[in-house]
């Protein structure tokens, strides 16, 4: 069976916790410059590595790149658009770990990553390629735009509200794009002493975003391709809804707390969201809330999702979740329709 695991440092480190059996451990894929990615890992011995465009590429369809290779580093001549797909084959046991790159490499992109390779409790993989969350893509170059189509998207679910929508209109076309429309006051309105209650936010987030879940679930569930779904930093309720994917996968809730994490090292605000006029300002609510956090020195270095006491934002929305739902389960199948049925077909679809 092929293994899957992330590509973060720190991420990797994490899920091979669990894995100390296997014989390829802490692989990784970087991007040192645009058309050059550099794999690696560790292993007992020698490993072979496979390359190819398609994240399910079997091996006998997959370029041989580099054969019994004892350093545990492999550079790759990368195309600037198309994304490879890497496979390490043990060379004396031939287990297969299967990585890429976890974040798009996009000039004026945000957050824009791949929820594949994540182990489930069951021992089978999220598969690459297939389901991704992103930030807000208003100021996409034409490259990037070009990367963006290289990935077949079926469909893209934007969760933010409809002041965002209008302040910053994403630049992908070509995909079907679906939307529901609230207000920012639902929940600007949560703030004490004029700082956000990012408590009272999350925990508002199971009911606000209802309607968007059972949008996104819908769309997986017709697997007519690969989805993105975003809201502006990619990080929140972009968050709680790749929890909401992960957990109905299977996947283990200390993984899902590490990938909501990662928001903290891929985010960059500076393209989620186009420099506000004081005109747009004064016709928008949400612009003035936007506006404001474009003024404050740190809005260019993403913050850790964590309060005070090191807890992070996103157990706020799940603890909700359980309290008046009971389980992800149960919220799902109330709010999206997703019974047993359905939560056994997204794991025959998106797993391996």
């Amino acid at each position: 069976m092929i293994r899957f695991f992330t590509v973060a440092g720190a991420l990797a480190l994490s899920l091979a916790a669990g894995t100390s059996q296997a014989r390829v451990v802490g692989e990784r894929v970087e991007r040192p410059a645009p058309d050059r990615v550099i794999v690696s890992w560790t292993a007992a011995g020698p490993v072979d590595v496979y390359a190819s465009e398609r994240p399910d590429a079997p091996r006998e369809r997959m370029k041989l790149v580099s054969d019994d290779d004892k350093d545990g580093r492999h550079e790759f001549a990368a195309d600037l658009i198309s994304r490879p797909y890497f496979l390490l084959v043990d060379a004396a046991d031939g287990e297969a770990t299967r990585v890429a790159e976890r974040v798009l490499p996009l000039a004026q992109g945000s957050n824009f990553r791949d929820l594949g390779g994540y182990r489930t409790e069951d021992g089978r993989s999220v598969r690459w390629g297939r389901i991704y969350r992103s930030g807000a893509t208003p100021t996409l170059t034409d490259e990037d735009l070009r990367r963006v189509r290289e990935l077949g998207l079926s469909q893209m679910v934007d969760l933010r509200s409809s002041e965002e929508r209008v302040l910053a209109p994403s630049k992908i076309e070509g995909v079907p794009y679906s939307s529901v429309g609230y207000s920012m006051a639902a929940i600007a309105q949560n703030r004490n002493a004029g700082v956000p209650d990012m408590e009272a936010i999350y925990r508002g987030f199971p009911q606000l975003l209802a309607p968007q879940v059972r949008v996104l679930f819908a769309s997986l569930l017709r697997n007519e391709g690969p989805v993105v779904y975003n809201c502006s930093a990619g990080q929140d309720r972009t968050g709680f809804a790749s929890a909401l994917i992960l957990r109905a996968l299977g996947v283990p809730m200390q993984t899902v707390l590490a990938d909501y994490h990662l928001s903290t090292t891929y985010r960059r605000p500076q393209y989620e969201m186009p420099k506000l006029t004081p005109e747009l300002i004064a016709s928008n609510p949400g612009a003035a809330i936007y506006a404001q956090y474009q003024k404050d020195p740190k809005y260019l270095t993403p913050q850790p999702l964590k309060d005070s006491s090191g807890r992070g934002y996103l157990t706020f929305a799940l603890e909700e979740v359980d309290r008046r739902w009971g389980s992800v389960a149960a919220y799902l199948q109330a709010e999206a329709g997703v019974g047993p049925a359905e939560l056994a077909r997204l794991r025959a679809l998106y797993l391996e």
